[in-house]
């Protein structure tokens, strides 16, 4: 016979997501991002790794030290939820510390707040802290007017984070965000600039606009100075299922013309294989501001010769694979994208400022749009 208990069941004990928070002594409650009813973003190996990785801890093909290294890195992050809590705060233990000096600190290591319904949203704050420091706690929302708002909460682009933690008011109300137009995830492969080098704050990489302004999932897989189109980074990209779109977007990391001719067709052959209707966008290089004044660059790979010859052959090999029967494989001009004074949209003659950023989601977005849902 099985005797019964009349001890209650402590649920908690086996569901942490059960477990009823206590406020801390600012009233706030603390909730971790992977927590139900949140919604976290851009980490497509989190649920096997539980750690903030753009590639898993043990890929299936090995990276090369600049990508193992900056797969720490966690650009294209994001948090979303609904609450009515009139604060927001984020406690964060970063990776490790570091500066460089040419990118702003807000956006290298912070994390910023956007307020609104999918395809309105509002910047409100960002992270800031000592320069250096490696956890801190700020608030990034005060308003005491309650009402469910929509949130969205985007990481550093440069700096590993270990730890975050979303602090709410104690009784706040706290739901699912609304719906993605579309689930499957844009996937994105390149360089420093698709990281978000070198932007003021993270909402403003362009990756992270589009994903505000289509509603859309992206996966940001920029490695700064390292996306030089392995064939071992494709084979662990081709892992990810049922991707909305993959785009290539890495010549500005190429070692040569030749090495570039080479890599790209692999790249998009293993990709294929693995994602056969999948619309791949491949993007040629940005151009770079010493073009204004005829200047050439020290890197040969940086110059207009050089930049044109390589958007030829990446056209050129499109409209070869289009001709083949690859009905789904497009390009885009990437010289167009910071308009005619391009000079006036990077920080370094290379890496765009905000302005610059925003006129690549000018630019990238229309084409997505276009290859997607068939609108312009």
């Amino acid at each position: 016979m099985i005797k019964k208990s009349n001890k209650a069941m402590n649920i908690s004990k086996f569901d942490k997501n059960m477990e009823i928070k206590k406020a801390d002594e600012n009233g706030l409650v603390w909730h971790m991002p992977y927590e139900k009813p949140f919604k976290l973003s851009g980490f497509y190996w989190f649920d096997q790794d539980k750690v903030y990785r753009r590639f898993p801890v043990k890929p299936q093909f090995p990276l090369s030290e600049g990508v193992e290294g900056l797969s720490w890195c966690t650009a294209g992050g994001q948090i979303k939820f609904r609450t009515d809590s009139g604060k927001i705060s984020l406690k964060v233990k970063l990776r490790d510390a570091g500066a460089m000096d040419h990118m702003a600190q807000t956006g290298m290591s912070g994390f910023d707040l956007y307020v609104g319904k999918p395809g309105k949203e509002t910047f409100y704050s960002v992270t800031r802290f000592p320069c250096g420091a490696t956890e801190f706690t700020y608030e990034l929302f005060n308003n005491e007017v309650r009402e469910l708002r929509n949130f969205t909460i985007d990481f550093p682009l440069y700096k590993g984070v270990n730890e975050v933690m979303i602090g709410l008011r104690d009784g706040a109300k706290i739901e699912e965000p609304p719906a993605y137009r579309m689930k499957k995830p844009v996937v994105v492969y390149g360089t420093s600039i698709t990281q978000g080098g070198c932007a003021s704050r993270p909402g403003s990489c362009w990756t992270n606009i589009l994903s505000r302004r289509l509603n859309m999932p992206f996966i940001n897989l920029g490695f700064s100075g390292s996306g030089r189109g392995e064939p071992e980074v494709a084979g662990n990209i081709a892992l990810i299922e049922k991707p909305a779109m993959l785009v290539l977007d890495y010549e500005a990391n190429s070692v040569s013309f030749d090495q570039f001719k080479k890599t790209l067709p692999e790249f998009i052959s293993i990709l294929r294989a693995a994602h056969k209707k999948t619309p791949i966008l491949v993007i040629s290089k940005n151009r770079y501001g010493q073009e204004a004044l005829d200047c050439e660059p020290d890197n040969r790979n940086h110059r207009k010769n050089s930049r044109e010859q390589c958007k030829a052959m990446q056209l050129k090999l499109v409209k070869k694979l289009q001709k083949a029967g690859d009905k789904n494989i497009y390009f885009l001009d990437g010289s167009k994208l910071l308009g005619k004074d391009y000079w006036e949209c990077t920080v370094d003659n290379c890496h765009p400022t905000d302005l610059g950023f925003f006129r690549m989601a000018d630019g990238i977005g229309p084409a997505i749009r276009k290859i997607l849902f068939k609108k312009k």
